[in-house]
């Protein structure tokens, strides 16, 4: 018998999708305000960018702990404590730039408290993704596992749809305003988790973390799968952070005119992922196994980066990335699922964390390659770079060939 026999009564998968739904939406509400507001502060642009490099450093480095933290000593607090610690980092960051914008902190000093506010969301957020990766792998049967981690990349779709609207919306009342809302919000989340969500994990699951860890990056096929969540994402990022350029220089627009655009075509994006994630992917993995969905999504996936510098219009530009948004949505959970399956009973925890890690890496790495390249080495370079290592990830994955432990029926 679990822990969740006794859970209280409530939908403990709606509660996990938005948990991960307002950690994005949390996240993404920044887009459109980051930038005016590091300027309203007076910081450069190198400045501004550390706070998601230290962010994704964080992540990077801790999420594999929490992730066997909740192995330990149970899913449920772990994910809380994210959630708080999510709540917590901006609502201190929110109140260093306020006070920044009144005067009162300035040059340095402003600068070392932001960061060290992104550096506390990294390290305590960290323990939310991995954890309701797994809690969510708890909840499901291995034939259904594929589908329900494809609720939590629809929890990301949907976050990065609507986050930089609300945001844009939030900043006519202040440019903070959007910060402390995020902070509240992980709050009220972190209350419904406490008072909805059951003890997923098992007794007696597991007893040493490290050692889960250990033997999961000797299997060769775990090794792979961590591989790819890296380099796709890299892929996948290194495109987010030059895409708003690459539509200013080719439809010739101002400023104002390519965040509309741009806006518009990332919301494309994101709904035809969160479609695709949300619905699509649970008949396809009932009919196909993770190894050849993610065979398709990097081909799919490839198809649009390698599209994506041949467009020259509105429509062909959202084409190419509705493309991407579909490679991608059938990308991610297919290597959520292989992860969690290749891992076993009791290491659903560790796994998680690491593909978090895995993420964060491909995260930290995907933004400078990709306008460092767009830069220096032309318009199409970073979508070049970005298909290039999708078409190899593919010919990787049909040489190595990696197991994946059929799901029971």
């Amino acid at each position: 018998m679990t822990a969740a026999s006794h859970a209280p009564r409530g939908n403990p998968k709606l509660i996990l999708f938005l948990t991960i739904f307002v950690a994005m939406l949390g996240l993404s509400v920044l887009f459109p305000i980051i930038a005016p507001l590091g300027r309203q502060l007076g910081l450069s642009e190198t400045q501004v960018g550390w706070f998601s490099t230290i962010y994704s450093l964080a992540q990077f480095l801790f999420a594999p702990i929490w992730g066997s933290r909740s192995e330990r000593v149970g899913r449920k607090p772990v994910l809380i404590l994210g959630l708080v610690g999510f709540s917590l980092s901006f609502g201190l960051f929110g109140l260093f730039a306020t006070l920044g914008t009144r005067g009162v902190l300035s040059g340095t000093a402003l600068f070392i408290l932001l960061v060290a506010a992104r550096l506390v969301g990294g390290l305590l957020s960290s323990a939310t993704l991995p954890t309701a990766q797994a809690m969510m792998a708890d909840l499901s049967s291995e034939k259904d596992r594929a589908a329900a981690l494809g609720l939590i990349g629809a929890a990301f779709g949907l976050g990065v749809v609507f986050g930089p609207a609300l945001g844009a919306l939030l900043s006519g009342f202040g440019l903070t305003v959007p910060i402390f809302f995020s902070a509240g919000l992980g709050l009220v989340t972190a209350l419904a988790a406490f008072l909805i969500l059951p003890e997923t994990r098992r007794a007696g699951q597991a007893a040493s973390p490290r050692g889960d860890r250990r033997a999961l990056l000797r299997h060769p096929g775990v090794l792979l799968f961590l591989a790819v969540s890296a380099l796709y994402t890299l892929a996948s990022v290194g495109m987010e952070q030059t895409i708003g350029f690459y539509v200013q220089d080719t439809l010739r627009l101002d400023p104002s005119q390519t965040a509309r655009t741009v806006g518009a075509m990332l919301a494309v994006f994101g709904f035809v992922a969160a479609a695709v994630q949300g619905g699509a992917i649970r008949p396809l993995s009932k009919k196909i196994a993770p190894g050849p969905l993610i065979t398709l999504g990097l081909v799919i996936m490839g198809a649009g980066m390698f599209l994506l510098p041949l467009t020259s219009t509105f429509w062909t530009i959202t084409v190419a990335l509705a493309v991407i948004g579909v490679g991608s949505a059938i990308l991610g959970p297919s290597l959520s699922a292989a992860l969690s399956l290749s891992a076993g009973q009791g290491r659903q925890g560790a796994v998680a964390g690491l593909n978090s890690s895995a993420l964060a890496l491909g995260r930290m790495t995907g933004p400078l390659l990709g306008t460092g390249l767009y830069q220096t080495a032309g318009h199409a370079a970073p979508y070049l770079l970005s298909g290039g290592v999708l078409a190899a990830l593919l010919v990787w994955t049909l040489v190595a060939r990696p197991e994946v432990r059929r799901a029971s029926v």
